[in-house]
């Protein structure tokens, strides 16, 4: 595994994931850079670089993007349809597209059961859609429930096909902590590259060896915006207009690169 340092720029650093990340990031000795709404009271360690910017706001993110090796995407909406299309899926397309042409390493957070027709669920898989059609190397990770685990149960069970949507803590559960160290890990290793898959914990010990957690998945297929095993169940010629138009140019911007 690559174990080189990178500038990480981490979105939604100040949220109940992002701290973690944030914290994992420094752990492992990375620069850590955290996007934020404001400068205000910020529980973060000195060393973090703050960077204000709002994910609704384009103009205010080309300052966070700028000399960054890797973004880690752990930012969310509470609020319905209307803040899942502007924050979790906007949020994605604003950041992608203040790189511009700066290649990047993308992790990515979304959630278990994110194919499940929704109408949330729906803006983060398209979220999802706009990173693999960005061309960037990339990490997508669904989640289970968060800290609903037994004190024994830290042993991380890789998932693909998104088959678990009871929308319950049955569909799998997840400490906090280790899913910020499954998003850092990702972001050094070859094996996660192109790998979407949902995150659980089941009885048994942390393990070690994330790279071959990794190795076990199937990469999704070159070209392709869905995740590898997902069920077809989202057409893209039903798709909003101007969800489509962000996609194609987001696979312009790949080709003329």
């Amino acid at each position: 595994m690559d174990r080189s340092r990178i500038k990480i720029l981490v979105v939604g650093a100040t949220g109940s994931i992002g701290r973690y990340v944030v914290e994992e990031a420094l752990r492992e000795r990375h620069g850590v850079r955290a996007l934020v709404r404001s400068r205000g009271k910020l529980h973060l360690p000195p060393e973090v670089e703050v960077v204000a910017g709002d994910l609704t706001q384009p103009h205010t993110l080309p300052t966070a993007v700028d000399g960054i090796g890797a973004i880690v995407f752990t930012h969310g909406s509470h609020g319905g349809a209307s803040a899942a299309e502007a924050i979790d899926y906007g949020g994605v397309r604003n950041i992608l597209a203040a790189l511009g042409d700066r290649r990047v390493r993308i992790a990515l957070m979304t959630s278990i059961g994110v194919t499940d027709r929704r109408e949330a669920h729906d803006w983060k898989r398209r979220a999802e859609r706009l990173v693999r059609a960005s061309g960037l190397p990339y990490t997508i990770v669904r989640p289970g429930w968060f800290d609903y685990n037994d004190a024994n149960q830290f042993r991380l069970v890789l998932l693909q096909g998104d088959k678990r949507q009871s929308g319950t803590p049955r569909d799998g559960v997840i400490a906090r902590r280790q899913l910020a160290e499954v998003l850092v890990r990702s972001l050094t290793s070859q094996e996660a590259l192109r790998k979407t898959f949902e995150l659980v914990a089941e009885t048994g010990p942390a393990p070690n060896d994330f790279d071959r957690l990794f190795g076990a998945l199937d990469a999704d297929k070159v070209g392709s915006v869905d995740a590898v095993h997902d069920v077809t169940n989202m057409p893209l010629d039903q798709e909003p207009t101007p969800v489509v138009e962000e996609l194609d140019n987001a696979r312009v911007r790949v080709f003329s690169q």
